[in-house]
């Protein structure tokens, strides 16, 4: 199924990461990908996004107004996307910073408590992998492995002993959902 996905909390939480992430892994997998950041005034603190399609048809545009998944990093970030997933969509919440529960009824709403098991897992920036792990586990949009894949990539040789660690994570945020 095609994803057309908004990720988004505020800057260093690791919101553009996994867009480009999700994008590499899709790549990877033969599949026809767009990634949208979105630099701003969102830089100065606020609501930092980014909008990911991965899909086996062709992107017509990479501007997501009608999600099938939102991250919501924060809770700004929920206030302000809740209202674009598709009815029938996912909506995957940091119940770490996020004390307050969707509006919405007729999507499935996640909460996951990244900060927390990234806290677990002795590194609170891996908050972003343990929600990625979530959202691989609810939407199988591309596999951890290519995830891993790309993150080598991105990462490269001087950071490669990072990559246990965020595959933990992944694997921590896949085993706090249901499929």
């Amino acid at each position: 199924m095609a994803q057309e996905l908004i990720i988004s909390g505020f800057g260093g939480q690791g919101v553009m990461s996994m867009g480009q992430l999700l994008t590499y892994a899709g790549m990877l997998e033969g599949k026809n990908v767009s990634w949208l950041p979105s630099y701003g005034p969102e830089m100065r603190g606020g609501t930092a996004y980014c909008s990911v399609i991965i899909t086996e048809e062709m992107v017509g545009s990479p501007i997501v107004n009608e999600a099938t998944a939102v991250i919501a990093m924060n809770l700004p970030s929920m206030e302000r996307f809740e209202r674009t997933v598709n009815p029938g969509g996912l909506l995957i919440v940091n119940s770490s910073l996020v004390n307050k529960k969707a509006d919405r009824t007729d999507i499935d709403v996640c909460y996951v408590p990244a900060n927390e098991i990234a806290d677990e897992l002795g590194n609170t920036r891996v908050a972003n992998m343990v929600i990625l792990g979530a959202f691989l586990q609810k939407t199988r949009a591309v596999s951890e492995d290519s995830i891993i894949e790309s993150l080598k990539g991105v990462l490269g040789s001087s950071k490669e002993h990072l990559i246990p660690l965020n595959r933990e994570a992944l694997k921590r945020g896949t085993q706090s959902v249901n499929p």
